[in-house]
C-alpha cells in the first residue's frame, strides 16, 4: 500500500509526469510525482484559494503544505517584490517544488522540509497560506491554526480552504477561537470549499 501524501519520506515508486497550469493568468510547467498531494493537477481547493488570496506585492508570505507548489509558486508571482518561502512535511514535495520554481524562473522562493512549522520556527510573516493536511487528521490542522497565529506580524493574515463536509464548521470553530471571532471571516465559497482569512491582531 502506498503511503499518503502526509510523509517525511515517500516510499512509493517514482512516477514524474508533467503539465500545465494557468492560474491568476499566469502560466506554470509543472511536475508532480508520486506520493504527492494531487499528483494528476492542481486540485480544486488549491485553484479555489489561490482566486482569493490577496496581499501587497512585496509581502512575505509561508506556503504551509505547499506540494510540489502551485500556490507558493503563484504566490511568488502575486508578489514580485516579496518573498514566498514553501514548507511541507514530504521531502519528495519540496524537492518538486524546487524544481518547479527553477523550471518557471522564479527566484524570490526559499524551500525547507519541515513537520509544519519546525523549520521556520522563530520567524514570521505578513501572510501564511495552507490547503491543509486533512488526511493527517484534525488534531493536526488545529494545530496548524494555533501555531500559524505566532508566526504571522501582528495584522498579517493566514488564509486557508477547507471543504465543508471535511470539518469546515470545526476549522472555522477553531480559527475563531485562535484569532477572535472578529478576526475571522469566510471570504469564498466554491463547490463546496470553504475560503477563510483569519488576522492576527494589531499589538
Amino acid at each position: 500500500m502506498n503511503d499518503h501524501y502526509y510523509s517525511n519520506k515517500p516510499t512509493s515508486a517514482s512516477a514524474r509526469q508533467s503539465f500545465e497550469a494557468k492560474l491568476r493568468g499566469y502560466p506554470l510547467k509543472l511536475t508532480s510525482d508520486a506520493g504527492v498531494f494531487s499528483r494528476d493537477g492542481v486540485d480544486y481547493g488549491s485553484r479555489a484559494l489561490i482566486e482569493q488570496m490577496e496581499f501587497a506585492d512585496n509581502a512575505t508570505i509561508l506556503d504551509v503544505g505547499c506540494g510540489y507548489g502551485p500556490m507558493g509558486l503563484t504566490a511568488a508571482r502575486l508578489a514580485p517584490r516579496g518573498h514566498v518561502t514553501l514548507i511541507d512535511i514530504n521531502e519528495r514535495a519540496v524537492e518538486l517544488a524546487q524544481y518547479n520554481a527553477s523550471l518557471n524562473r522564479i527566484s524570490n522562493v526559499s524551500f525547507a522540509v519541515s513537520n509544519l512549522f519546525g523549520a521556520v520556527e522563530g520567524k514570521t510573516y505578513d501572510v501564511i497560506l495552507s490547503n491543509p493536511p486533512i488526511r493527517a487528521g484534525k488534531a493536526v490542522v488545529h494545530q496548524l491554526f494555533a501555531e500559524a497565529w505566532s508566526h504571522l506580524k501582528p495584522g498579517g493574515s493566514l488564509w486557508i480552504v477547507i471543504q465543508k463536509k471535511q470539518g469546515a464548521p470545526s476549522a472555522l470553530a477553531k480559527l475563531e477561537e485562535v484569532f477572535g471571532e472578529d478576526n475571522v471571516a469566510e471570504v469564498g465559497k466554491d463547490k463546496g470549499f470553504r475560503i477563510y482569512r483569519s488576522i492576527r491582531s494589531l499589538e
